[in-house]
């Protein structure tokens, strides 16, 4: 039985409006009230003048800063390379100096500058980039744009094999041959072509590779195990949600909580991560986002390998059958 167009037009109208109201604060909400929420930062000094400084930056900027006390400048910068704070302020006999990564995030940097603004009783506080952005991308801006489109042509990857390809041997060759050839390319055009990231070619590309085959395989799996409604599942939360969420611009500690830590269990915020920790850091940092990511992309297989092969048959109306001529007769 047909639904009534005008009844059908109205109820898609009020849907789309629906997930209208739904996405713009998902979206704008986060972006909008970035701001320290317990970031990480090292302070480095005299104990007297560590606890006084500490307690200005609690009552300057209650609740912004997770305060971790280490020995000296050398314990502080090693602290920002291992990824365990987002800067550091040391104590010296000329006043403090703050030391930021913007590799990290160029955001947090600029937050911890015209925080540590105020510190120095008169005199500008001096600020040492530890960890710096890459010197085409300052601003960051290039790392982070790039992160959308590799997530789009992932899900879209993931949505093409689970509706263009049935057998479970030929999803799981797809799926290998995309997250290959999409780490090579997606890490040699922000390598090589934008100059974006900096850091060894092989490990980058490994990290691509890896973030892509994490969101084509959940949403091939889920179709494979939910059909169509799996697929919608897999492309709104990988992608419309991990992406409103994954802080690749910015910090998850600048998000409004639980809403950041939220995003770092998703693909995109993991992603980003892992990139930054392979691009600047070594490494060092990425350890959980790359269990993670592996998580996905392991449990995306094993479900598009027990999964059904192809779509769900849609059931259609059985027509009448044609009366007998000799019937139609009488």
């Amino acid at each position: 039985m047909r639904a009534n167009p005008i009844r059908l037009g109205v109820l898609i109208a009020l849907v789309v409006v629906a997930l209208q109201a739904l996405l713009v604060p998902l979206f704008a909400g986060p972006a909008g009230n970035l701001a320290p929420r317990d970031l990480p930062l090292a302070v480095a000094g005299p104990p007297p003048a560590v606890a006084a400084l500490t307690g200005r930056l609690e009552s300057g900027h209650p609740g912004a800063f997770a305060v971790t006390v280490v020995a000296d400048g050398a314990a502080a910068d090693a602290a920002i390379r291992d990824r365990d704070v987002y800067g550091a302020l040391v104590l010296g006999p000329a006043g403090p100096e703050l030391r930021v990564a913007s590799g990290a995030s160029p955001t947090v940097a600029t937050l911890l500058t015209q925080a540590a603004a105020g510190l120095g009783d008169g005199t500008p506080v001096p600020v040492r980039d530890v960890v710096p952005a890459d010197a085409d991308d300052p601003r960051g801006t290039g790392f982070a744009s790039s992160f959308l489109p590799l997530a789009m042509t992932a899900m879209l990857a993931g949505v093409l094999i689970f509706l263009q390809v049935r057998r479970r041997s030929a999803r799981l060759l797809a799926l290998g041959t995309f997250a290959v050839l999409a780490g090579l390319a997606g890490a040699a055009v922000q390598q090589y072509w934008l100059g974006v990231l900096p850091g060894d070619y092989l490990p980058a590309a490994g990290v691509v590779g890896l973030f892509s085959l994490a969101v084509a395989a959940t949403v091939t799996g889920l179709g494979a195990v939910a059909d169509r409604a799996g697929v919608a599942l897999g492309a709104v939360t990988v992608f419309l949600v991990g992406n409103a969420l994954s802080a690749v611009g910015s910090a998850a500690e600048l998000l409004p909580q639980p809403w950041g830590e939220i995003g770092q269990w998703l693909p995109i915020g993991a992603g980003g991560t892992l990139l930054r920790s392979a691009a600047f850091f070594g490494g060092n940092g990425g350890a959980a986002a790359a269990w993670l990511l592996t998580g996905y992309a392991v449990v995306g297989l094993l479900l598009v390998a027990g999964g059904r092969r192809g779509l769900a048959a849609r059931s259609e109306p059985v027509p009448a059958a044609p009366e007998p001529e000799h019937a139609l007769a009488r």
